[in-house]
């Protein structure tokens, strides 16, 4: 366990759910506001959460001894565990330096950490901390020297797999964060202030580290005010994608290509017909569309309609070891969480990724030992085993 303080921690925070109730204790409300809230109602995220918990698996006995191993390859590489870090926008809105913490963790524990267009660091300012582990989720741009530059920048950066947003066609109206204030790229306001004031870690960490900004994209504004970022995002950046653009980006990138938001098998099909290395079947977790199915309701069909023709990555909602168990058994290669790691860097600070990766980690081979079955492949075969 890279972890110092698993056992200490263990004892006030057994589960992801209790770290997140103390995350909350710690960050601004338009801080939680942003990394809770779904669309809509949040019926989508509700929906996740039902449809993962309705899921069982029929435990096998009289094995012997097993000898649990959880080593994934992916991609030509092997992972210690089936699940990593899914990318996170306003990343450092949440606690201050988070995505640094997070890729330290992720390379301590040799899991995949993915950075997002719209997190609050650049590809540069990760490179030294993500070793062989980084994954870059790609907003991909209209204009085409932004995009030649961007991912010139990610390969530089040493990012090896793209992640391209498919399911972001416009933004959603999240109507939690326009209650609670939030202006993306965030703005100081009075009520901001106050919030800050009242949660003081935060506000140190934020001072230290600087107010949250789209870093990234800041780059290609021609100016580095709010509004002109804002422009940069509205008239650079490109949401409603199609197959030609994915084509495009597939001449381009020569490394593992993922297109990201899949939820239907036919889209499911064509990412295999225009190259893609894999997909990730997800909703967003809950953020984009609130009538949307939850991702493990449609994982199966999904999974059956490629029959093994690229790699197939599960998220939305994931928060416990049993959930990967459950998306791996339905047939999913590996699981990415986003929420969940963010919770244990807001609850816990700098080894709060390692100690949420612990629990994740422990949970999964706790689960698989019921199950019966010792390794990945064997877990992945369960739903259909008799």
């Amino acid at each position: 366990m890279a972890c110092p303080n698993y056992t200490k921690w263990m004892q006030s925070y057994p589960a992801i759910e209790d770290l997140k109730h103390k995350a909350k204790s710690r960050i601004p409300h338009v801080a939680w506001e942003y990394l809770e809230g779904g669309t809509g109602n949040d019926t989508a995220v509700r929906r996740n959460r039902t449809d993962l918990d309705a899921v069982t698996l029929t435990p096998r006995f009289m094995k012997g001894d097993l000898k649990i191993d959880t080593k994934t390859t992916l991609f030509g590489q092997t992972y210690d565990a089936p699940f990593g870090m899914a990318p996170v926008g306003l990343t450092s809105l949440i606690w201050p330096n988070a995505e640094v913490f997070l890729a330290q963790a992720a390379v301590r524990n040799n899991i995949p950490f993915s950075l997002s267009t719209v997190a609050t660091k650049t590809p540069e300012n990760l490179e030294k901390y993500i070793g062989n582990n980084g994954w870059f989720q790609l907003y991909p741009p209209r204009d085409s020297e932004i995009r030649m530059d961007l991912l010139r920048r990610i390969k530089k950066s040493n990012f090896n797999t793209l992640l391209v947003t498919a399911d972001v066609p416009v933004p959603a109206k999240r109507e939690r964060t326009i209650r609670a204030g939030l202006q993306t790229p965030p703005k100081i306001t009075p009520r901001f202030l106050w919030q800050g004031i009242t949660n003081l870690a935060w506000s140190f960490g934020t001072l230290k580290n600087g107010l949250p900004k789209l870093r990234t994209i800041e780059s290609y504004a021609e100016k580095t005010s709010l509004k002109a970022v804002e422009e940069t995002v509205r008239f650079s950046f490109r949401g409603n994608l199609d197959w030609e653009y994915i084509k495009m980006l597939r001449d381009m990138w020569q490394g593992p290509l993922v297109l990201k938001g899949i939820l239907h098998p036919e889209d499911a099909i064509k990412a295999v017909e225009v190259g893609c290395d894999g997909i990730v079947v997800s909703n967003h977790g809950g953020r984009q569309f609130n009538a949307a199915p939850s991702s493990i309701s449609v994982l199966g069909e999904i999974v059956q309609s490629i029959e093994k023709q690229l790699i197939i990555i599960f998220d939305s909602g994931v928060q416990s070891g049993l959930d990967v168990a459950k998306g791996l058994a339905l047939g999913a290669d590996f699981v990415l969480l986003g929420r969940s790691f963010l919770y244990g860097v807001a609850a816990l600070g700098n080894y709060g990724g390692d100690y949420v990766f612990d629990i994740i980690s422990e949970e999964l081979k706790n689960n698989m030992a019921q199950l019966g079955v010792e390794d990945i492949e064997s877990l992945k075969l369960h739903i259909n085993s008799k």
